[in-house]
């Protein structure tokens, strides 16, 4: 049998939302046909925007998104999103499958999905085609409400008051697709960038992230923050709030990435084993964070993470759409577990992507659309959203795999209290067949109400527009309340979550 100990009462940190954000981009079909289908569409929408898309989003309590990329983000310019319609200029999207992009979704359509869903904005600049004229006029658009060139631009076009631009990344993968930069050179030109980031409402000022590294390369992150606090008074940070890092898990390498569906029991653990490599990247990236930043200031944005296999049979390559099994919502549940025992550092973390890309949590099919097994998974897992981490360990946990190389835990934990005392415990079993006795004990709570839900499956299982509910979350009742804890047999394959007064 395997105890999870919790102390309610030992408060380990503060667990932003903003860990539970997505991520999208001008890619395949993620803003256009997954988000936006234009006021004319038949599909029921208000503004352009799906109704059911927009309603699963706020049922999942998605705290912020990111827009608009990723690779694209370094090839947009935002002038041309704006205005009529009509006369938006049309562009190549050379980066995913080579289709015309006709900018009919752009900053003010934007904010209408914010609003809407009622999250956050993370907006990301270009710093890889772009100049610091057109990064500054921008946020002058989107946050001034003054008298001004950029004001006035958007009070004609339709947007009378000044927006909220919560998070503004200065670039985005400089050291790939955002321009293939060295280090030191991004550094510097983040230094330039950011200066014209301008913080127009002193009340609600910009959180400034800078492009960090790529994975495992901590030479970037040494290199970037060095830069950046060279010359800089202490309370600066180097001139940033927040510090991103992408990691992608890939199960085989990235030629041949593997299928999202048709996998056997030694890819379903080398793919869990690689998705908590993130853990071993945050240490790390963390480490060489604590030297700059000793007070952990700067967060550690992990705004592009999730799984990445090949695209779906008959589709297009460059649309990366793939299918969500109970694999992705094991990779979901561990990873969100890893960020919130990480708090301390970690600030935000966006999965990729929000709809019909990569591991998305919504899937569409013209007027169709369904839920994956990530989106039950984020949706149990939305009660630790600003809530307090406490202390957690697992004894009795076994070492499960099929290699030596890719051996992960049996089972894995996150425990929080919120504001009104109520606990929330999400538990992964990693095991593909085996269940696990289990007892949770607590320091002093005395359960006295006890809720439970669970997503599990056959590792395979996934949902179809024919069958959309074969994978969904459900209510567990089989569990034993005691007078310290509480007992259950946790099956395989399983994420679970309690909700205890």
């Amino acid at each position: 049998m395997a105890k999870l100990f919790i102390n309610e009462k030992n408060k380990k940190g503060h667990i932003n939302a903003e860990l539970y954000g997505n991520f999208s981009e001008h890619l395949g079909r993620c803003i256009y046909e997954g988000l936006y289908v234009g006021e004319n569409s038949d599909i029921p929408n208000t503004n352009g925007m799906r109704n059911d898309v927009v309603a699963a989003l706020r049922e999942m309590k998605l705290p912020v998104l990111r827009w608009p990329g990723g690779c694209f983000a370094d090839e947009y310019h935002w002038k041309d999103g704006i205005g009529p319609k009509e006369t938006r200029k049309k562009m190549i999207n050379t980066h995913w499958g080579g289709v015309t992009e006709d900018n009919s979704f752009g900053t003010h359509e934007f904010f209408e999905l914010c609003e809407q869903i009622g999250c956050k904005t993370y907006i990301n600049g270009n710093v890889g085609s772009g100049t610091v004229q057109e990064m500054s006029e921008w946020v002058e658009y989107m946050t001034f409400d003054g008298v001004s060139p950029m004001a006035e631009l958007r009070k004609k076009n339709g947007h009378e008051k000044a927006w909220k631009v919560d998070y503004f990344g200065v670039g985005n993968e400089n050291w790939g697709c955002g321009g293939n930069m060295s280090p030191n050179y991004y550094a510097n030109l983040y230094r330039r960038y950011q200066t014209y980031v301008r913080n127009y409402n002193s009340e609600s000022p910009i959180f400034k992230v800078c492009c960090g590294p790529n994975g495992g390369d901590a030479y970037w992150t040494e290199e970037v923050l060095k830069t950046c606090h060279e010359n800089v008074p202490k309370e600066s940070h180097g001139l940033m709030n927040g510090l991103s890092m992408h990691y992608y898990t890939v199960t085989e390498d990235w030629s041949v990435k593997g299928s999202a569906t048709e996998f056997d029991d030694k890819s379903w653990y080398k793919t869990l084993s690689k998705a908590l490599y993130i853990e071993t990247l945050i240490n790390m990236h963390g480490a060489i964070m604590d030297k700059y930043d000793p007070d952990k200031k700067i967060g550690l944005i992990i705004d592009e993470w999730g799984t990445w296999f090949d695209c779906e049979p008959g589709t297009n390559p460059g649309f990366l759409y793939q299918q969500n099994t109970m694999r992705d919502a094991l990779v979901a549940g561990l990873s969100l577990n890893v960020f919130n025992k990480h708090c301390d550092r970690v600030k935000m973390a966006n999965i990729a992507q929000l709809v019909n890309v990569l591991q998305a949590v919504i899937l569409t099919d013209g007027p169709k659309m369904l839920l994956t097994p990530t989106y039950h998974v984020f949706h149990m897992y939305k009660y630790h959203q600003d809530a307090e981490l406490v202390e957690s360990f697992i004894e009795g946990t076994k070492t499960i795999g099929e290699e030596n190389e890719f051996m992960v835990p049996n089972i894995q934990e996150s425990v929080s209290v919120d504001k009104d005392g109520v606990v929330t415990i999400t538990l992964n079993n990693l095991s593909i067949k085996d269940s696990e006795d289990m007892e949770i004990k607590f320091a002093e709570l005395k359960p006295s109400e006890v809720t439970s839900a669970i997503v599990t499956g056959d590792m395979h299982s996934y949902n179809t527009f024919e069958n959309p509910d074969k994978v969904k979350e459900t209510e567990f009742k089989d569990f034993n309340v005691t007078q310290s804890g509480i007992s259950f047999k946790l099956p395989a394959c399983s994420v679970i979550q309690f909700r205890v007064k």
